[in-house]
């Protein structure tokens, strides 16, 4: 049975074999889950993709039909 030593700071090393067999790498999260008999399930926490939303900014919102026209009539083609 794998086995890791809990440091002053409150952490542990997950051994490899417990690592692999959840599925996890550097930075990705643990979720724990403690049951009413006092045994701690310890799961690879999954993401939603709808909690991923807005994490990622755009400097550019958004361009109009009359700016790409614009731009196409610049480079010489035909709009």
């Amino acid at each position: 049975m794998p086995s890791a030593k809990l440091t002053s700071k409150g952490q542990i090393t997950i051994p490899k074999e417990v690592r692999k067999a959840l599925g996890v790498h550097t930075g990705d999260r643990l979720a724990f889950r403690i049951q009413d008999n006092g045994a701690v399930l310890v799961e690879a926490e999954k993401v939603s993709l709808k909690s991923l939303r807005g994490a990622v900014q755009t400097k550019v919102k958004g361009v109009t039909v009359e700016a790409m026209k614009d731009v196409i009539r610049r480079a010489g083609g035909r709009g």
